[in-house]
């Protein structure tokens, strides 16, 4: 089983190993960032951060070296500390250069905006006025529309009026036509009692007609053949 220094020293280790590749990472973004420079200064602040790490490390496991029993085992790990710092001292000289070099260029790419700045407020220049034509263009299509809205609005409201125009004009017909079947309907019952007392006038003067017929022939009859 493992003693627990030698468990400590192999952490220590694997850390360190850990926070060197982290360091180079982000000296490595360093030098690909186009800034701004706030970029560059978050940059550096996580770089500071990985070093104070890394140097407590490599400061533990200097004295896990230091404790070790066994002098080759001590100076094995001594060795490995004194690597280690080297390193850190190689990562720290890349960083200053990566520093170094992305400032240039953030430099330059300043003075190439400054230089570009009267270019670059003409075409803003241009755009704005190309906006505003175009906003112009849009608000009196806009407006061209609700004219249209409108018109079509009010067409419909005179649909909806004549619509209602025409309901009321169907309705008073509908009455009148109820108003002309009722008349109708009375005049029929007054032809056909018409018809019924024309019938009976007939009936009664053909009847009186042969009451008067018979009462002349009667007297004749008297008249002429009294012995009849």
């Amino acid at each position: 089983m493992a003693a627990p220094q030698d468990v400590h020293v192999r952490i220590c280790n694997q850390e360190i190993v850990k926070f060197d590749l982290e360091v180079k990472a982000l000296i490595q973004d360093i030098r690909d960032c186009s800034g701004p420079l706030s970029a560059l200064t978050e940059l550096n602040t996580k770089v500071k951060e990985k070093f104070q790490h890394l140097r407590r490390r490599i400061q533990e496991l200097e004295q896990s070296a230091k404790e070790q029993d066994k002098e080759s085992e001590k100076q094995a790990l001594l060795q490995e500390v004194e690597n280690h710092k080297k390193q850190m001292l190689s990562n720290q000289t890349s960083w200053r250069k990566a520093n170094l070099t992305c400032k240039i260029a953030i430099d330059n790419l300043e003075k190439a905006e400054l230089l570009q700045g009267g270019e670059l407020l003409r075409q803003r220049k241009t755009n704005k006025e190309s906006l505003a034509q175009t906003s112009s263009t849009i608000t009196e299509n806009l407006m061209g529309i609700s004219r249209m809205m409108s018109q079509q609005v009010q067409q419909s409201e005179e649909a909806m009026q004549s619509l209602v125009n025409s309901s009321r004009t169907i309705l008073d017909a509908n009455e009148e036509f109820k108003s002309m079947s009722g008349t109708i309907q009375l005049g029929r019952k007054l032809i056909t009692k018409y018809n019924r007392r024309e019938l009976t006038d007939k009936l009664l003067i053909f009847l009186a007609l042969a009451l008067f017929l018979a009462t002349v022939l009667y007297i004749v009859k008297k008249r002429l053949f009294p012995f009849l």
